[in-house]
C-alpha cells in the first residue's frame, strides 16, 4: 500500500514537471510570434528585459536572439539565488528556446497597422509570458529584479516594476522618439493584461466571511443549494448596532467565484437581510468544495 502511493506521488509529479516544460514550450512559441510576428519587424518596444532587448537591437542592429539570452543571463542568476535552482533552470530553458525560435522559426509578419502591432504583438508576447509562469519558469526577468531590489529596499514589487518601464519608455522618447515610446506603453499594457489572465483566469475568487444569528440556516443553503464549501470559525459578538452583545455564535467563511457572488448575497439575504459580510479577492485556491475557473 506504501508503495503504490509512492508509485502515485512520483507519477503525479512527473506528470507535473511534463505539464510545465509543455507551458512554457507553448508561452516561447506564443511570445516568439509576438516578436518576430508583430513588434520586430515594425520596430516596436515592449517593457521589462524584452523592451530593454528590442531598444539594444534597434540601437545596436545585433541580432534579438542573441540579446535575449545575454541581457536574461542577470536575471537568471538571481532567480537562482532568490527563488531556486529549479525556477531558474526552467527559466534558462525558456529563454533558451525562445533564443533558439527567433533564430530558426520563419514567423510572418502579420500586419503593419501600427494600432492592431501594439495591442496584438502585447497579446501574444503577454501570453508567452502568462503561460511560461504557469509553467514555473519567466521569460522576462524583471520580477526576479524586483524580488532582488525590495529585499534591500523599502520599494515593493510593483514600485521597482514600474521605475524600470518608466526608464525604458523614456529611453525609447529620447533615443528613437516619442511615439514609439507611447506605442510601447499601449503594447506593455496589452502585454499586461494578458499575462493577468492567463495566470488567474477569466473569474476571479472571492472569499466571502458571514456573521448571522442564522448561521446554520446560511450554512446548509450553501451547502445542500449552492454546492460549495463552508468553514466554520468560532467567534463571539462585539458592539455593534444593538450596543454590546457577548454571545457566542458561528462565522462562515466561503469560497466563489466572481460570477457566483451575486447569487450567493441573494440567497442571504432571502435568510437574513440583516446578515453582515465581508468580500474581498484572492488570488487562487486549491482543494475544496470550489468551481473551477474556464480556460484555467
Amino acid at each position: 500500500m506504501v508503495a503504490k502511493r509512492i508509485q502515485r506521488a512520483k507519477n503525479l509529479a512527473l506528470y507535473r514537471e511534463l505539464k510545465e516544460i509543455v507551458l512554457i514550450i507553448l508561452g516561447v512559441l506564443c511570445a516568439g510570434m509576438g516578436l518576430k510576428g508583430f513588434l520586430l519587424p515594425n520596430g516596436f518596444l515592449d517593457g521589462g528585459v524584452i523592451g530593454i532587448s528590442l531598444l539594444l537591437q534597434l540601437k545596436t542592429g545585433v541580432d534579438l536572439a542573441i540579446l535575449v539570452v545575454v541581457v536574461n543571463i542577470p536575471f537568471i542568476w538571481m532567480g537562482f539565488r532568490q527563488v531556486s535552482w529549479t525556477f531558474a533552470l526552467k527559466t534558462a530553458f525558456g529563454i533558451g528556446f525562445l533564443a533558439l525560435c527567433l533564430a530558426v522559426i520563419p514567423y510572418p509578419m502579420v500586419t503593419t497597422d501600427k494600432l492592431l502591432i501594439a495591442v496584438f504583438g502585447g497579446f501574444f508576447l503577454g501570453g508567452g509570458i502568462g503561460l511560461a509562469m504557469r509553467g514555473g519558469g519567466v521569460l522576462d526577468g524583471t520580477e526576479v529584479l524586483a524580488i532582488y531590489v525590495t529585499r534591500r529596499s523599502f520599494l515593493s514589487v510593483g514600485d521597482v516594476i514600474m521605475v524600470i518601464n518608466v526608464l525604458i519608455f523614456g529611453s525609447a522618447a529620447l533615443l528613437i522618439n516619442v511615439e514609439t515610446a507611447l506605442y510601447a506603453m499601449l503594447t506593455y499594457l496589452s502585454a499586461s493584461k494578458t499575462v493577468d489572465f492567463i495566470i488567474h483566469g477569466i473569474e476571479e475568487y472571492i472569499a466571502v466571511m458571514i456573521v448571522s444569528d442564522r448561521h446554520e440556516e446560511i450554512r446548509q443553503m450553501i451547502t445542500e443549494e449552492l454546492a460549495r464549501g463552508v468553514t466554520v470559525l468560532k467567534g463571539e459578538k462585539g458592539f455593534g448596532k444593538r450596543g454590546l452583545r457577548q454571545n457566542d455564535l458561528n462565522i462562515l467563511y466561503a469560497v466563489v467565484t466572481r460570477l457566483e457572488i451575486t447569487r450567493l448575497k441573494d440567497k442571504i439575504s432571502e435568510v437574513d437581510e440583516k446578515a453582515f459580510l465581508i468580500e474581498h479577492s484572492i488570488a487562487d485556491v486549491k482543494g475544496g468544495m470550489i468551481k473551477p475557473r474556464p480556460l484555467h
